[in-house]
């Protein structure tokens, strides 16, 4: 290689030493330095987003410091049943009527249907348990009611206690 080098003209000396400071630079730039760029950008806004999150967190763990957030999930019906929380909430929400069928799923889980509820009532029950007893809808079908545009459905529901 030596050999064919020093036997080209002094111009295409140049011309090749340059080619080679260029495709040197370019392979160093692809190889080494682009991969761990991006990297690092990747890191940098991973670690963005734990900051924001820990930022929104901060307020919350003042208020749980403070008692002014209940943190056992809604006190004393965190020891209740399910089957015992549905019951009084929907007893409460004047929807008990409307109840078809309720069976426990698991030791911290019931499945509920309904027939002909108010899909917006139904909604607010279920804030309700999400907020005060920390039920959650694990999953469920809706579908719609008998009676044609009152907003009334069909639902077939199992809720989880989040623990």
């Amino acid at each position: 290689m030596r050999n064919w080098y020093d036997n080209l003209e002094a111009r295409e000396q140049v011309f090749v030493l340059i080619g080679v400071i260029f495709v040197s630079v370019a392979l160093i730039y692809y190889v080494l330095w682009a991969p761990l760029d991006r990297n690092h950008s990747q890191v940098a806004t991973r670690v963005a987003t734990w900051e924001r999150s820990l930022a929104e967190l901060r307020p919350l763990q003042a208020l749980v410091a403070s008692g002014g957030l209940n943190t056992s999930a809604g006190g004393s019906s965190a020891q209740q049943a399910p089957i015992i929380v549905v019951s009084q909430t929907l007893r409460s929400r004047g929807l008990e009527q409307f109840r078809r069928r309720s069976q426990p799923t698991t030791s911290n889980g019931i499945r509920v249907e309904f027939e002909e509820v108010a899909f917006d009532d139904l909604m607010l029950w279920l804030g309700d348990l999400s907020d005060n007893h920390a039920m959650f809808v694990q999953s469920g079908s809706l579908s719609h009611g008998d009676a044609v545009g009152d907003g009334r459905i069909n639902a077939s529901l199992t809720l989880e206690r989040s623990l």
